[in-house]
């Protein structure tokens, strides 16, 4: 059957994407410790050639890998985890399948084929086993309370104190007196639970997400000097930060972004608006003068 120039431009970029995660699987696999997970990401990179050579049978032509997107993916999956990564690049493959509508009329069964081979792909991903989602709650459980008690604390500071560098002082003592505490909460409360968790992993997990917060909301008021800017600054880094994480969660543990990511920025907006009233009582009701 004779096919369009545009639908075979289409099955040529399908062929495109197949041979291109096939080699960022396969690069992958060997730097995965476990042997477990190898195997299985080892896997969907021979799914990935068994569905580019399924194309190229109806094309019958070759087609070279995008080599800047292998380096791209492979570097994604290397710093934020294999996980997020496949996840990620699969994301996109089951968005090209929407587009699939077009190619029945020349391949009946494209859209079947696609399904059954992702579907498979889909169950060995669920398989896979990664200690940065193990601990993924603590990492939330640290980020959270930061963004909520530090946006809180900065904002209160803002209005009392109306000098950078003390509100940055007083921030840091704040935020790693409450990392140490966090910490040593989790620790407690991890080893009490029978989650199959490492006490120590967990706490460390918890207070290091704490610290890395700290630092990014103090850092405007280390950098300005105008405190209203660096509070309006640190309050943008809030919310960057809650997208971001919300996306990781959400890409790597395939659980909703919108809600959680408007959940966690309504509270800590909504906590650092009460905060900075609150400081602006405090300031008149005491009379503070710095």
């Amino acid at each position: 059957m004779s096919i369009s120039p545009e639908l075979r431009a289409q099955v040529l970029r399908y062929q495109r994407d197949e041979i291109t995660g096939h080699h960022i699987y396969r690069e992958l696999a060997k730097t995965i410790k476990s042997p477990e997970n190898r195997r299985i990401v080892e896997a969907i990179a021979a799914d990935e050639l068994a569905h580019y050579h399924q194309w190229e049978s109806y094309t019958q032509q070759a087609v070279k890998p995008e080599w800047l997107k292998i380096r791209i993916y492979y570097g994604i999956s290397r710093i934020l985890g294999f996980t997020f990564g496949v996840k990620l690049l699969e994301r996109g493959e089951h968005d090209a399948q929407e587009n699939y509508g077009p190619l029945t009329a020349w391949i009946p069964e494209a859209e079947a084929i696609a399904r059954t081979e992702h579907d498979h792909e889909d169950a060995l991903i669920a398989l896979l086993d990664e200690e940065k989602l193990r601990y993924a709650g603590s990492m939330v459980l640290g980020l959270n309370d930061a963004l909520v008690e530090l946006t809180g604390t900065l904002a209160g500071l803002t209005l009392a104190f109306q000098n950078t560098r003390l509100i940055a002082l007083s921030g840091t003592i704040t935020g790693i007196a409450a990392a140490l505490s966090m910490g040593a909460s989790e620790y407690l409360s991890t080893k009490s639970e029978e989650t199959g968790k490492n006490p120590v992993k967990a706490s460390l997990y918890t207070g290091a997400a704490y610290i890395v917060t700290v630092i990014l909301l103090i850092l405007p008021y280390l950098l300005l000097q105008n405190y209203y800017v660096a509070l309006a600054v640190t309050m943008t880094v809030a919310v960057a930060i809650i997208a971001a994480f919300n996306y990781y969660i959400a890409v790597a543990k395939d659980e909703p972004f919108k809600s959680r990511f408007l959940e966690m920025a309504g509270l800590s907006l909504g906590v650092a608006a009460l905060s900075f009233f609150v400081g602006l009582i405090v300031r008149e009701v005491f009379g503070v003068e710095v």
